[in-house]
């Protein structure tokens, strides 16, 4: 029987390395998301093909345009640079699992168990909730704001915007609503390394309310509809941390926190 005042051994001493070591596998990590994001980019670039992809991308504002309206380019090289930004955007997108199995298998050897099983799945959920936000947004919010937007528009003016300031309203409105869905890992997260308790969220919660909706009319259009579909999802997953962080302060405790919780 193992002595009850020894001190339990450290699970992770003796797996130091070099710190040039770190360098080499840092250096080795990034050299194979940059590949996977680049055969990614190939494969797009084949198909569908750049032009197709930008052509994806601005469907859902083609769709509420007057009939026989295209988009614009008004520079001379935003034919070829917008669909090149699009197809390595797409590309990133499409290698993203890749990129943080990397980041992952750098950090893990530096790792606890009750930290393992705190960050893997985070970064599985981060990841699916940032795609969800995207595709709600693309799905949904586009539809509806292009629609809200035209229907404000005069008879007297048609409507042609430039490819260029479309390419960047859409990655805004991607990365407002990716990091919005984004919301349950910030609380889980916050939740987890002790800077606020379980109950200090709840009673947050109408503060939280609030702060969604000053959010939302800032990094949105100045219309009624973007906003809501921004800041009602972002109060729901509010909601959604708070249960996932009383699910993981149960799962994810150290060894030390088990035996004082068991014991108390």
């Amino acid at each position: 029987m193992s002595d009850p005042s020894q001190k339990p051994e450290d699970e992770l001493a003796g797996t130091e390395q070099p710190f040039v070591s770190h360098l080499m596998e840092l250096r080795d990590r990034l050299v194979r998301a940059l590949a996977a994001v680049g055969v990614a980019a190939a494969v797009l670039a084949l198909f569908p093909g750049p032009a197709e992809l930008y052509d994806l991308l601005a469907a859902p504002l083609v769709a509420h345009l007057p009939a026989g309206t295209t988009l614009i380019a008004t520079s001379v090289i935003s034919p070829f640079m917008v669909p090149l930004k699009i197809l390595l955007m797409a590309a990133f997108l499409l290698a993203l699992p890749v990129v943080l199995y990397q980041m992952w298998a750098f950090i893990a050897p530096g790792l606890y168990t009750h930290e393992k099983r705190l960050v893997m799945p985070l970064v599985i959920s981060s990841t699916i909730l940032f795609f969800i936000g995207v595709a709600f947004c693309y799905f949904f919010v586009f539809g509806q704001v292009f629609k809200f937007i035209q229907s404000f528009a005069p008879k007297s003016i048609t409507a042609a915007p430039d490819i260029e300031a479309y390419l960047g309203f859409v990655l805004n409105m991607f990365l407002a609503f990716g990091l919005a869905f984004e919301v349950p890992i910030a609380v889980v997260v916050l939740a987890r390394l002790g800077v606020v308790s379980i109950e200090k969220l709840k009673d947050f919660r109408g503060y939280f309310v609030v702060l969604a909706f000053v959010i939302a009319a800032i990094v949105t259009p100045p219309d009624v509809v973007s906003q809501l579909a921004l800041a009602i999802p972002m109060c729901l997953l509010y909601e959604l941390g708070i249960w996932a962080a009383q699910l993981f302060m149960k799962h994810t405790q150290a060894p030390k926190e088990d035996e004082a919780s068991a014991s108390s």
